[in-house]
């Protein structure tokens, strides 16, 4: 019987993405607020959430800005208004502040740590103060007033700045009354001051509130009558045509100048900035009054990550975390031999990511392994990897680096990376002209008697051993020789840009992984309104593709069973009644961040578990080079199920659901406690 085509009732429209994503922060935000976390850890979430509204507004909020001042070619009829959106983001904002004054600097205080503002200073600290001014400060700034021949000079995106008024005449007898401070960047946006004798205080002084009682000293001759720090956010995600430019990394390079130049998408200024000076910096700017914040303290909190570096009480943090060597490996076992005996599933932070760098420092020390080839997209700094790449090639190993030069915000490592391979003979290429390479793959060629035998690592989450430590990820490290068939063929259509041929086991965007996805749906769609019993479980970061989205609604409607773990945004409105009452929708915001994708499909009796790269986003689908590969044993999918799955659908305390009112709600009054990260670390590492 042919399945009965189902008309999505109104209730099932799709919600705002950028409002989603903002909801998401306003998550983050509430670990600064919990009165049950170490105190610096709360501070850090606060900041958190400042970094995330700064990439908003670099990347998401100039299509709004246009729309909002008649840039008609700029229209968007699917983003929220950007004054609407605007008003949720300045009540966001005004938490955030109200947070930062009220409890968490007052609970600092309560501890003996005080960031002293200058009518709170002794004479004693004045002096020190201005001391470090004239010492540290003054020769670095170039107060420039403005007139005719000295014009608003260019501001850089995120930058702190002072824009001051002043009464009287210039040495020249001109009465130019404005002038502006640019603090540059190498200075620290937090300084210790001298303690008080006898007290065991911590003092620390803001960079900002040292020029700030000092602007009269820039300007001899002359009285400050109004002053304000202020910081403007300029959109900077990177265009470049790729049909047109002849060398892709010269071109990103040069773009990479202009970055922090862009058009301005909002002006954070003080509290009590005048009229006077907040009118002169929109018009300069060009941004309506809605993208000014008015903020009552820094105006950069993101950059109070320095005050949590320089305090050293381990009790205000959480427990110490030490990542456990994998269960599934022997220390001092070789790890080719252990991969060709089976599959080896790799679940961090919670256990290490050293095993990665092993498996690779391996290939590199035997003589066997003839060739290495990994894709690059956010490394990190100092990265051993990268290293040991280079190692391999000075080993005569035939090494291919597909690095991601488009990588947003890391543009310049992965061009440095690139330049780094390069110059000792690494085969580099960039993927495909008009895709993101995404994947993260590593293929190991080693010839083991008279047969060349691949070794692969997959993975969920990025080659970096950093956010190894601090983002979850799922991996995998497999001999299989379909599997590694089909990456040894993806890498060749990277680097060749040859025709893809088919694939036995992985999914690959932009060719395979939405179909593959949306075919998984609809069967099992189909499968519940034949009667059949059908369930999907699906993991990932964001779902904002329409078609995946509509898809899932449909499924859901015609009766499948549907539990999605959404950590960012996401355009499905979950039990919506009448169309998604079958979509239950969570939130997990907890000590790590929510990392790995995983789609998890049960119709009738047969199950399917894909381990993926990508989310559900239209990006992810149509312009980036992604895999999704199955977990095809019987052990290492039941483990999937349990530790990223099931723990996280029976998680009580860091999770949110999604209301009947598209309202997400705080997981409260279980009967049970679990936490699903408490319960990995414990399993897997150790808790000082």
């Amino acid at each position: 019987m042919a399945q009965k085509k189902l008309v999505l009732p109104k209730l099932a429209a799709f919600l705002d993405r950028d409002v989603s994503l903002v909801a998401f922060n306003e998550r983050v935000f509430h670990w600064a607020t919990r009165r049950d976390m170490p105190l610096l850890e709360r501070l850090r979430f606060l900041c958190i959430v400042s970094s995330n509204l700064d990439e908003l507004f670099e990347v998401r909020m100039a299509p709004h800005l246009a729309s909002y001042v008649g840039d008609v070619k700029k229209q968007s009829s699917k983003t929220a208004s950007f004054e609407s959106l605007s008003q949720r983001i300045h009540s966001l904002v005004q938490r955030q502040y109200a947070a930062y004054n009220d409890d968490l600097m007052a609970e600092l205080a309560a501890k003996g740590v005080h960031v002293v503002a200058h009518g709170q200073r002794t004479p004693a600290q004045r002096r020190w103060v201005k001391q470090y001014f004239e010492a540290n400060v003054q020769p670095l700034l170039v107060p420039v007033g403005l007139d005719p021949s000295h014009p608003f000079p260019q501001v850089a995106s995120k930058s702190l700045n002072f824009i001051v008024r002043l009464k009287g005449a210039d040495a020249f007898g001109r009465e130019n009354e404005v002038a502006i401070v640019k603090v540059p960047r190498s200075l620290p946006r937090f300084i210790a001051m001298p303690g008080i004798k006898g007290r065991k205080a911590k003092l620390f002084v803001s960079i900002s509130s040292v020029i700030r009682a000092h602007l009269d000293d820039l300007f001899p001759g002359r009285q400050v009558t109004e002053f304000s720090q202020f910081r403007v956010t300029r959109h900077s995600d990177l265009a470049v045509d790729e049909e047109e430019v002849k060398n892709l990394r010269t071109a990103l390079r040069q773009g990479l100048q202009h970055r922090h130049y862009g058009r301005a998408t909002r002006l954070e200024v003080s509290a009590g900035c005048s009229d006077f000076l907040s009118d002169l910096l929109l018009m300069q700017f060009n941004v309506p009054e809605q993208a000014l914040f008015r903020v009552h303290g820094p105006v950069n909190l993101a950059r109070l990550t320095q005050l949590i570096d320089m305090l050293d009480e381990p009790t205000w943090l959480f427990p110490k975390f030490t990542p456990g060597w994998p269960k599934q490996l022997t220390l001092g076992q070789s790890l080719f031999e252990r991969i060709s005996k089976g599959d080896v599933l790799l679940h961090q932070p919670f256990e290490s990511f050293d095993a990665v760098i092993e498996l690779l420092r391996e290939a590199v020390n035997d003589p066997n392994v003839l060739a290495i080839k990994q894709t690059i997209y956010r490394a990190g700094k100092d990265s051993e990897l990268m290293r040991l790449l280079r190692e391999a090639v000075r080993r005569g190993k035939e090494v291919t680096a597909v690095v991601e030069l488009k990588a947003r915000f890391d543009e310049e490592a992965n061009i440095n990376y690139s330049e780094y391979l390069e110059e000792v003979g690494a085969q580099v290429v960039y993927g495909v002209v008009g895709l993101k390479t995404h994947a993260k793959m590593l293929l190991i060629t080693r010839r083991e008697g008279a047969v060349l035998k691949r070794y692969a690592h997959l993975s969920t989450g990025n080659y970096n051993a950093s956010t190894a430590r601090l983002y979850t990820d799922l991996a995998m490290m497999s001999a299989d020789p379909a599997l590694t068939q089909d990456v040894d063929q993806v890498f060749l259509h990277l680097a060749s840009q040859s025709r893809l041929p088919k694939l036995s086991k992985i999914q690959m965007a932009p060719f395979h992984l939405q179909n593959g996805l949306l075919h998984k749906i609809e069967a099992a769609g189909a499968a519940a309104a034949a009667g059949k019993p059908a369930h999907i479980v699906a993991k990932m970061n964001s779902l904002t593709d329409e078609r995946l989205a509509k898809a899932l609604m449909v499924a859901a409607q015609n009766g499948a069973k549907i539990d999605l773990i959404v950590r960012g945004a996401c355009i499905v409105a979950a039990q919506s009644p009448g169309a998604c009452e079958n979509i239950r929708l969570r939130s997990v915001i907890g000590r790590f961040l929510e990392h790995t994708r995983v789609y998890y499909f049960a119709v009738d009796g047969v199950q399917t578990l894909w381990l993926s790269s990508a989310d559900f986003m239209s990006r992810n689908m149509l312009r980036r080079v992604e895999i999704a590969w199955p977990v095809d044993d019987d052990h290492l999918r039941a483990r999937v199920l349990d530790e990223c799955l099931g723990l996280y659908l029976s998680d009580t305390a860091n999770t949110w659901v999604m209301n009947a009112d598209a309202q997400y709600e705080l997981v409260t009054g279980a009967t049970t406690h679990v936490d699903a990260h408490q319960v990995l670390m414990r399993k897997y590492g150790l808790i000082a």
